[in-house]
């Protein structure tokens, strides 16, 4: 992904977000398949995935999630953020967050302001971001056999103990 920045006879120059400069002979416009972002219209989606513990109250969650959507400064308003509870993983609750961006450039500006957001929101409702749980087998201990399986603490579980 990049800008074009030359067109020659023979073959046109993109700058990519790196500044690094890529030529692309002409001929592979015409042969390959080519997406431009900013054609007819400069805005496009960004799809964010956030992680919820999975006691947490999903209705909440997506109202912090909407609530970032609108106080970043770089989501466009039409069309309209939209999230969705998509899976549940590890004891961990999935969401995507939908939002558009006015232009390319402001995609990854734009990441990080809602991911404060987000992260904000998360800290004032006393939500925790989720770690995927672990197990862990330990079949001895300074020489001794234990035959124990430790698990990983959840909100309102006590972890394994010896």
């Amino acid at each position: 992904t990049g800008s074009v920045t030359k067109i020659n006879t023979r073959a046109t120059t993109i700058s990519d977000w790196d500044r690094k400069e890529i030529i692309v002979p002409n001929k592979a416009f015409i042969t390959e398949q080519f997406i431009n972002w900013s054609l007819s219209d400069s805005v496009t989606r960004v799809v964010l995935t956030i992680p919820a513990p999975a006691d947490a109250n999903s209705e909440e969650v997506t109202e912090i999630l909407l609530t970032a959507a609108r106080r970043c400064s770089l989501v466009i308003d039409n069309p309209a953020p939209e999230v969705f509870l998509v899976d549940l993983q590890q004891g961990i609750q999935i969401f995507e967050l939908r939002i558009y961006a006015a232009e390319m450039g402001h995609r990854m500006p734009l990441r990080h302001e809602i991911h404060q957001l987000i992260l904000a929101g998360f800290h004032a409702h006393g939500i925790d971001m989720p770690f995927p749980p672990f197990q862990m087998r330990l079949e001895s201990l300074n020489g001794k056999q234990t035959g124990r399986t430790l698990t990983s603490a959840g909100k309102g579980r006590q972890a394994g103990s010896l």
